[in-house]
């Protein structure tokens, strides 16, 4: 498979693990503080990284980055900071079939904002794609 077309596999990854990752946290963060549990889940990807970077060779120098894509590395990683303190959170006070279709919006704001910051050019079917994720986080989102 070409490397362009390996994409999809690794996004199919991502979904499985995204998936598990609300089941195991909902039952991690029974009876101890949501931000606490962020923080081991945090060290815990720290080291696991950490040996994965050392284990391919893949180290360089941050510092030798070009300062843009270091300073755009820092924001995604506040914003991925605040997601999860906001997800462990949001899975301590509700139910997982309710917090994690919230959190799949995350899809329809990212077309949105790539639309709208990386001039990306969605096309109806997208738009379409992405209405319909709306109306599912909405249908699943509403109290029973």
């Amino acid at each position: 498979m070409s490397a362009a077309g390996q994409w999809f596999g690794w996004a199919v990854g991502a979904a499985v693990f995204a998936a598990l990752t609300g089941v195991l946290a909902k039952v991690g963060v029974r009876g101890i503080d949501s931000n606490f549990a962020t923080l081991i889940r945090t060290i815990v990807i720290t080291v696991i990284l950490a040996g994965i970077v050392a284990f391919t060779g893949a180290w360089s120098n941050p510092l030798a980055l070009p300062k843009k894509t270091l300073l755009f590395l820092i924001l995604s990683a506040f914003a991925t900071g605040a997601s999860w303190v906001c997800y462990y959170r949001a899975l301590q006070l509700g139910d997982v079939c309710q917090v994690v279709p919230v959190d799949k919006a995350s899809v329809v704001l990212a077309i949105l904002f790539a639309a709208l910051f990386l001039g990306e050019r969605p096309t109806l079917r997208d738009w379409t794609g992405a209405a319909l994720i709306a109306a599912g986080v909405f249908l699943l989102a509403l109290k029973r």
